[in-house]
């Protein structure tokens, strides 16, 4: 099992919830976290364990990013006039990673974040391999030519258990997508509820 394979299974488990809604999650067959305690009885959780698991759990989804990724993107949406929760999910949204995978160009956000390393996309013509870069509404996403018949490519765009949300224009038979708008939190297709409310307190108090 590769380290994203087993850190994606990892997280769910952890969470105790499927949150990208995929059919292979280990959650659909044993609800308890993993290692040799996962079966425990948890007790009532704090607030502090409320408020960390909400950072955890929408850090994780977008391919478990780093605490020092995800402060930097919560000061910048803190920082923004506005409601901090609901630019957090804007900002989260337009990683180039997200809205790759959101195209349903791949199956999944961390095969996302490695399509993009790997110079697979271009933004408005230009290769671009960060998958942190910040899209713009407007921006028109492409694969690369070379890069449209690819195994992973193919499978994505079959996927069933989930479609392509209403700020994302697709047309997969050219590979092509636009970002049209930043979303809130009510327009993302969260596979879970996603308390951003909480994360805000989290950091308001470390």
């Amino acid at each position: 099992m590769t380290k994203r394979t087993s850190a994606k299974y990892k997280i769910d488990r952890r969470m105790g919830e499927n949150i990208w809604g995929r059919p292979k999650s280990p959650v659909n067959r044993r609800e308890y976290g993993p290692g040799q305690h996962g079966q425990r009885r948890k007790g009532k959780m704090s607030d502090f364990g409320l408020q960390l698991r909400a950072k955890q759990k929408l850090k994780g989804y977008y391919g478990d990013l780093t605490e020092k990724q995800f402060k930097r993107i919560f000061n910048d949406a803190a920082r923004a006039k506005g409601d901090t929760g609901e630019l957090l999910v804007g900002l989260l949204e337009r990683r180039l990673d997200a809205v790759v995978y959101r195209a349903k160009f791949v199956p999944t956000v961390f095969a996302a974040r490695q399509f993009v390393n790997h110079g697979h996309v271009l933004v408005n013509g230009q290769r671009v391999n960060i998958p942190s870069y910040r899209v713009k509404e407007g921006d028109v996403i492409e694969v690369r030519e070379k890069s449209k018949q690819l195994a992973t490519v193919l499978e994505a765009t079959q996927l069933p258990e989930r479609d392509v949300p209403d700020y994302i224009e697709v047309d997969h038979n050219k590979m092509v997508a636009t970002f049209v708008r930043t979303p809130g939190l009510g327009d993302v297709p969260y596979a879970v509820v996603m308390e951003p409310n909480l994360v805000i307190e989290y950091y308001a108090q470390n």
